[in-house]
């Protein structure tokens, strides 16, 4: 693996700063306050080919690899969490499966809206009930003819109001049975598939999380994905790449705390010297750095062997155990060296601090991901 950031990852880093610059840091605060999904930055987002980053050339996206992916996605974490985390979801999941599992046909009429961003994506497989417990999912799809019929809701679904287009995954077979479930592609307005609540967050506010609610929904057949009773199968291979990004997402939140916590230390003094001087604010800023180093490494590497086409299940649960639990401790340690001021709206690190505790739930929680590692080892 190249250690040192190639071209491209030079000038993807570099767009994303002058575009955040412009684009997201003068109201990004007003989004967090209101809740507020900003969609129209997303679209621009799509003309700059960050919404396709995945997506080949061919079906209108920008062409690129997991390790260009990576850099776009910390570099816009690093300004805000919020829409890290939904070029993410766009990218890795609705975008994703589709890419991954689609036929020809499917992919050229899906892809190109979804890589420019006229269309945004959603993604659902989680339900009120069943969170890491996916496999004992209660939304059914019964054959009807040419179609299935949708029943039951999806929660805490990324894009679950605004997007134009959803991936849903829908039991077809036996409760328990990872065979028994098949994934469906969903097109607004499809009657019967609608939107219910949405979340009321702690951080990431801008990015809009909803659930999704299906009453005799009709799905023509040639809108599953794959095979009938693959979609679980499909699911899990779709967040093996998935967990690369909270992985990216994590680092992001961490360099963004870790580099204004950095600063502020050099600015605010006591005692007439910086607070960086003492040795209890220094060692914070030690350990912050080489942690986030060593999360760089292993979400690089996963990156890496993801773009090299290699298993990746082990080193990308991995990656996103420990960039999501690094990103807490620095987004901890940022309030702590602010203080007082850390403490409040007027300063960056209180964001960072709600913004990080995501990493560790989203995706499949740190303990899913000990346990994804476990039975790696143990097999």
């Amino acid at each position: 693996m190249e250690l040192v950031a190639t071209e491209n990852q030079t000038m993807i880093a570099q767009m994303v700063r002058d575009f955040g610059a412009t684009h997201i840091k003068p109201d990004m605060m007003k989004w967090d306050e209101s809740q507020e999904f900003p969609i129209e930055v997303f679209k621009k987002l799509g003309e700059l080919g960050l919404m396709g980053v995945l997506v080949p050339q061919e079906y209108g996206g920008a062409g690129f690899g997991y390790v260009e992916y990576v850099t776009a996605i910390a570099e816009l974490s690093k300004i805000d969490g919020s829409i890290g985390l939904s070029m993410a979801a766009h990218n890795s999941l609705c975008t994703g499966h589709i890419l991954q599992f689609g036929s020809e046909e499917q992919k050229r009429k899906w892809l190109p809206k979804l890589a420019s961003a006229e269309w945004i994506g959603a993604w659902g497989l989680t339900e009120p009930n069943t969170g890491s417990d996916a496999g004992n999912m209660r939304t059914v799809a019964v054959e009807d003819g040419d179609f299935y019929v949708l029943n039951g809701a999806k929660n805490f679904i990324t894009h679950g109001k605004s997007s134009s287009i959803a991936v849903v995954i829908a039991r077809t077979g036996k409760v328990g049975d990872s065979h028994g479930m098949t994934a469906f592609v969903l097109e607004k307005p499809t009657e019967g598939f609608t939107h219910g609540r949405k979340e009321d967050k702690l951080g990431m506010r801008a990015s809009e999380t909803t659930e999704l609610i299906f009453t005799d929904c009709r799905v023509p057949k040639e809108n599953i994905l794959g095979k009938v009773g693959d979609g679980f199968i499909q699911s899990m291979k779709v967040l093996d790449g998935g967990r690369i990004s909270i992985a990216a997402l994590s680092l992001g939140i961490a360099q963004g705390a870790f580099e204004a916590a950095l600063a502020y230390s050099q600015e605010r003094h006591q005692f007439n010297k910086p607070i960086s001087s003492f040795q209890g604010i220094s060692f914070k800023l030690a350990d912050m750095a080489t942690e986030i180093e060593a999360a760089s490494l292993l979400t690089y590497r996963a990156a890496d062997m993801k773009d090299r086409g290699l298993n990746v299940t082990q080193e990308s649960a991995m990656a996103k155990l420990y960039a999501s639990e690094v990103c807490v401790r620095c987004a901890n340690e940022g309030v702590q060296i602010f203080g007082g001021y850390g403490y409040t709206k007027d300063y960056p690190a209180e964001k960072y601090y709600r913004d990080a505790k995501l990493c560790t739930i989203g995706e499949g929680t740190s303990e899913i991901q000990k346990l994804v590692i476990a039975r790696n080892l143990l097999k």
